[in-house]
């Protein structure tokens, strides 16, 4: 019954697909053999971002692909990247929706996954000035310094008792902290909405809302959403975001209660809120305050956590580079403090080139968010169609052998002679995007991650935990570590 339902909902697809099928009056870039209707949908597990490599290499920095109806061109080189990114960056502003980006963004509501128009750039303008700049990032610095003393003193206890530190929960729960009291007003430790043990957990789950690809998605219109209907894909994308929404929702309540006492500075949500309540600017909506929710919670937690994580995993592997970063930061800042302070970070330069090096192996969005072209363009000689999706692989580009030596090996000395940065005007290194869609939370992640680390790396020794073999644990490149052996030195 249900393979009958499917196919007659598939009819009207196949007639538009028949329809539309006719040789194409455009040059456009190479790519694997498309099966009709479907395109290359039955290739997507092979599609995955490390694998992507494989795709370039077989055809090419600019390869086409089509996933159902939806035509996408990925870009694996410097150079596609800053025609997409520099040359034709406004034609290639736009972001395509799908039915979890929707939702998670409160019907795009926010600043990540926002169409590019008026509101877009209203809400742009307000993070840079308002949100996320220098003065107010830095009015936050206490608290990223009580909060890596805290992951400091629970460490301790850790290393006294001999137990193992689980990286993934420490360090989430580390960040989740920050990016809560800063963004959201919240003190996860204390907070009623949310448990900070499972921070990781809820994070990721969420992030497969704007990973999951629906029926509609590939086929938009009325006969897509149909089918996710029947076959019940839009109520399990409902439930998923379900405990999301909520806590959310709580956030934004608390904000909104009558008299609300702020504890501490103004955080991100209270600035919004003033600013809407004046009406200064655009039309401020509960749903743009739930979709910056959405924004700091997701992006700001996932991504420096990942990061660390990788850090720490790839500092473990390298024992020789571990003892380099650590004999720099002990000489410089002495082995006597009992806390450190993020003027600290300033002494520091091997250090800063470990840290470039894990953005360069390890991008915590190994493809970039994708684009929508706006118009027609060319992408090194080729034609891209308006309404073409645009993925830049961060991942291929940053691990090109014709751009860097040994590209899959961990090391910062690769730098010590380089201007390469990770700050958007060096193509082949992205870690944070470029142009007008940047991460405008940039600042706040690097700060985030540089002073962590160095807290971990200035306080502890690290190691792998003794009963585990290390060459299953050394050799697994694309797997990060979880359980360590943390020491006191």
């Amino acid at each position: 019954m249900s393979i009958s339902l499917c196919f007659l909902c598939l009819l009207p697809l196949i007639f538009i697909f028949l329809r539309k099928l006719q040789p194409s009056k455009w040059n456009l870039p190479p790519g694997p053999p498309k099966l009709p209707i479907i395109g290359n949908l039955h290739q997507r597990g092979e599609l995955h971002p490390r694998n992507r490599r494989n795709l370039s290499q077989k055809y090419g920095p600019v390869v086409h692909l089509r996933f159902g109806f939806v035509p996408m061109v990925v870009i694996s080189s410097k150079e596609a990247a800053e025609d997409v990114l520099k040359t034709h960056d406004l034609e290639c502003c736009n972001r395509p929706e799908t039915a979890g980006i929707r939702m998670i963004s409160y019907n795009s509501k926010d600043i990540g996954f926002a169409p590019y128009g008026e509101e877009w750039r209203a809400m742009r303008k307000l993070s840079v000035v308002e949100l996320f700049s220098s003065k107010k990032i830095q009015s936050f610095r206490y608290v990223r310094e009580e909060e890596n003393d805290l992951l400091v003193k629970k460490i301790s206890e850790s290393a006294s008792s001999e137990s193992l530190v689980s990286l993934k929960k420490t360090l989430y729960t580390l960040v989740g902290s920050i990016v809560c009291r800063v963004g959201l007003g919240q003190n996860l430790h204390e907070s009623e909405f949310i448990d900070e043990d499972g921070i990781a957990d809820i994070v990721q789950r969420s992030e497969l809302l704007t990973r999951t690809s629906m029926f509609s998605d590939l086929f938009p219109g009325r006969i897509g959403e149909l089918i996710d209907l029947f076959t019940g894909q839009t109520k399990r994308l409902e439930n998923a975001f379900s405990e999301l929404d909520t806590f959310f929702q709580n956030v934004l309540d608390d904000h909104l209660k009558p008299g609300r006492r702020v504890q501490e500075g103004s955080d991100i949500i209270d600035v919004m809120i003033d600013m809407m309540r004046k009406q200064d600017s655009f039309k401020i909506t509960t749903y743009h305050l739930k979709g910056m929710i959405s924004d700091i919670f997701l992006a700001g937690v996932s991504t420096s956590a990942s990061t660390m994580i990788w850090a720490m995993t790839e500092l473990i592997r390298n024992p020789r580079v571990m003892k380099k970063v650590q004999d720099e930061i002990r000489t410089t800042l002495g082995d006597k403090k009992e806390s450190l302070t993020e003027e600290d970070l300033n002494q520091l330069h091997y250090f800063k080139l470990m840290v470039k090096e894990i953005f360069r192996l390890h991008p915590a969005a190994p493809l970039l968010l994708p684009r929508e072209t706006m118009s027609h363009i060319k992408i090194q000689g080729y034609d891209i169609p308006k309404k073409t999706q645009i993925l830049i692989n961060a991942y291929a580009i940053a691990r090109d052998p014709n751009v860097w030596k040994n590209p899959d090996e961990f090391d910062p000395d690769r730098f010590v002679d380089s201007s390469i940065d990770y700050r958007g005007l060096n193509f082949e290194l992205l870690p944070f995007g470029s142009g007008r869609r940047i991460c405008p939370g940039m600042a706040m992640g690097i700060v985030i991650v540089e002073f962590g680390l160095l807290n971990l790396l200035y306080f502890f020794d690290w190691g792998l935990p003794e009963k585990e073999p290390a060459e299953k644990i050394t050799t697994g490149d694309e797997v990060a570590l979880d359980l360590v052996q943390v020491i006191l030195p």
